[in-house]
């Protein structure tokens, strides 16, 4: 027995309908929790999206730290050696002064390596720190003696043991000084 046309589409008609029945008594059971649902998924995606946002920043602070002690790294890495090479200054300061009188030709070779010590800290930013008649700064000056002072005011340095030095503005080792009462 054949089916005819009328009959296919009746079964047709008759599932669809059945089909809408079932869904349409599914959404009328859960509508509340499709949205608590939908409510979960948008709480889920603002708060992965604070977690990258913040992840982001903290990024970006890394990279500039790093970038600024890489920075600092290159600027301060001769430090050492510089620190290394203040007693050779301070021998050449010593020499000079003690020579007023002698042989030009000891005296004109220790002028000449103490202006070569002098360019090569000048052109690595290597500077003597100006102490004599200045205030006393403890940032810069390390005091090993006071003294009461007519000539000078109070808390200044009125005499300088051994100089100190700054590279690129950094101290590398504080002047030794006497400071006024």
């Amino acid at each position: 027995m054949a089916k005819s046309k009328k009959d296919d589409v009746k079964e047709v008609v008759e599932e669809v309908a059945t089909e809408v029945e079932e869904t349409t008594e599914e959404a009328e059971v859960a509508p509340e929790a499709d949205f608590s649902e939908v409510d979960k998924l948008k709480n889920e995606c603002k708060d992965v999206n604070e977690k990258f946002v913040r992840l982001q920043a903290e990024f970006q602070n890394f990279k500039k730290r790093t970038e600024k002690e890489k920075s600092n790294l290159y600027k301060y890495a001769n430090e050492k050696l510089f620190v290394d090479l203040l007693p050779l200054m301070d021998n050449m300061e010593r020499a000079l002064s003690s020579t007023e009188s002698g042989s030009d030709g000891i005296v004109e070779g220790l002028k000449m390596i103490k202006k070569s010590l002098d360019d090569i800290f000048d052109k690595n930013d290597v500077k003597a720190i100006e102490a004599l008649g200045q205030p006393f700064d403890p940032e810069l000056h390390h005091a090993v003696m006071s003294d009461d002072s007519d000539d000078h005011a109070s808390e200044h340095v009125i005499e300088e043991f051994q100089k100190g030095y700054t590279i690129n503005e950094k101290v590398i080792r504080h002047s030794m000084v006497k400071v006024s009462k």
